[in-house]
């Protein structure tokens, strides 16, 4: 069985609700030992503990899924800084090479329909490129096909902004859709 990891920082819910429906997505998809098998991992205050990262527990959990997918609203431009605890936490798996050839994607969500929410999405690229990952962005042909609509035009990865404090619908049909393309790669 394959197995996918979502892990995200959320602070007002709205990248909650983007997992949500990234994992939907994923967890629609099966293979020959049938069903993905996608866990979530929400970064929460008790997992920090002085700026810096402690649920190693979580850390080993992600480390055991075939892919991962990355997601941290955007603040002044970057990952908040819970993600960043996060982040900076996974230099111990670096060391050992625990990421290597795992398939990584991101999402982001911004206030602003233009609020630099690209740079968050290649910041997490960049990560993904230290770790030896394989970057699954959103491919256009696939959204086409799909008849998902993909109004940020981002192909590096999901990026959206919030209406009314909520994530558009379109933005939910992207992530459903990045949800299950990784998982269809993790299963190749």
């Amino acid at each position: 069985m394959k197995s996918i990891a979502v892990v995200y920082h959320s602070a007002s819910g709205v990248t909650h609700s983007l997992a949500n429906a990234i994992q939907q997505g994923a967890s629609t998809i099966y293979n020959a030992q049938g069903a993905v098998e996608v866990n979530a991992y929400r970064i929460q205050p008790e997992h920090i503990h002085q700026g810096r990262f402690i649920a190693q527990d979580m850390l080993d959990n992600i480390s055991k899924a075939d892919a991962i997918i990355f997601g941290s609203p955007t603040y002044m431009g970057s990952i908040s800084a819970q993600f960043k605890a996060f982040v900076d936490a996974s230099s111990e798996i670096w060391f050992s090479g625990g990421w290597t050839n795992k398939i990584a994607a991101a999402f982001t969500v911004g206030s602003y329909y233009s609020g630099d929410q690209l740079s968050t999405i290649q910041y997490l690229q960049t990560l993904a490129g230290q770790h030896g990952m394989l970057w699954a962005g959103l491919d256009g042909k696939g959204l086409k096909e799909n008849n998902v609509v993909n109004n940020s035009g981002a192909q590096s990865g999901l990026i959206t902004y919030t209406q009314n404090s909520k994530v558009p619908s379109d933005a939910l049909l992207t992530a459903r859709y990045l949800g299950e393309r990784v998982a269809r790669l993790a299963c190749q």
